[in-house]
């Protein structure tokens, strides 16, 4: 197609004709209606006859279009824990990743080529089993720039690390993360409760989580007794 536009320019508008803005409208249809009649090369048929062999599968009126869908299976490494044939849809604004009929995935479609999205959640199977590759994941550092993994994350990691050393103070926030059952804000505020106890397991955020969020679905319990009673629970002995 590009091909035939550069022939249209070059064989119809170089020179630029002078012409009023109507008359060229009209040139551009006789020209266009001639062209009809024209040979690419070889080709068995004219141009006009190729058109209107392909004219049926163009015309669209009275369906709705449809998005892009065709099975998809990831390359090793790009994609989260498991490599199975998922089903891809690709809509204007979006890209849906299902499994069977499960969403599993959702991103924003990206316009600049080359563009890479990736979801840190997704990689969290895969990441507990190699927790040494969280510091460098670009899906980390995606997270961290849209302030999905906030301070409080950070912090608590440093505290395990600080406890635990370096690779299982990684597998002890990515246990926490797994936790997809709540909400990240009730996550990160069980995060923050329990720090300040210096409870740094898995089970003592998840169930600051879960008191935090019960909480919130009470409101006979002013928020500053809410507070101290969560963090009351999480006190260890001495």
């Amino acid at each position: 197609m590009e091909g035939q536009i550069g022939w249209f320019r070059r064989n119809h508008f170089v020179p630029v004709p002078e012409v009023d803005s109507l008359e060229l409208n009209q040139m551009i249809d006789r020209w266009d209606e001639e062209g009809k009649a024209r040979r690419i090369r070889s080709r068995p048929r004219t141009i006009g006859e190729l058109f209107d062999a392909e004219r049926p599968p163009l015309l669209l009126a009275g369906r709705p279009a449809q998005p892009d869908q065709r099975p998809h299976q990831p390359p090793l490494g790009a994609g989260p824990a498991d490599r199975r044939m998922v089903q891809v849809v690709l809509h204007t604004s979006e890209l849906v990743v299902f499994d069977g009929r499960e969403v599993v995935a959702r991103h924003e479609r990206l316009g600049a080529k080359g563009g890479r999205q990736v979801d840190l959640d997704h990689y969290l199977e895969a990441l507990v089993r190699k927790p040494g590759a969280l510091p460098g994941a670009t899906a980390l550092e995606q997270a961290r720039a849209a302030g999905e993994f906030t301070p409080v994350d950070d912090a608590r990691w440093a505290a395990a690390s600080k406890l635990h050393g370096d690779r299982e103070g990684a597998r002890a926030l990515i246990d926490v993360l797994l936790n997809r059952q709540m909400n990240h804000e009730h996550i990160a505020a069980g995060i923050a409760a329990a720090l300040r106890v210096g409870a740094l397991t898995a089970d003592a955020v998840a169930l600051a989580a879960h008191m935090g969020a019960e909480a919130d679905d009470s409101t006979d319990v002013p928020a500053p007794d809410r507070r101290h009673r969560s963090e009351a629970r999480f006190h260890q002995p001495r």
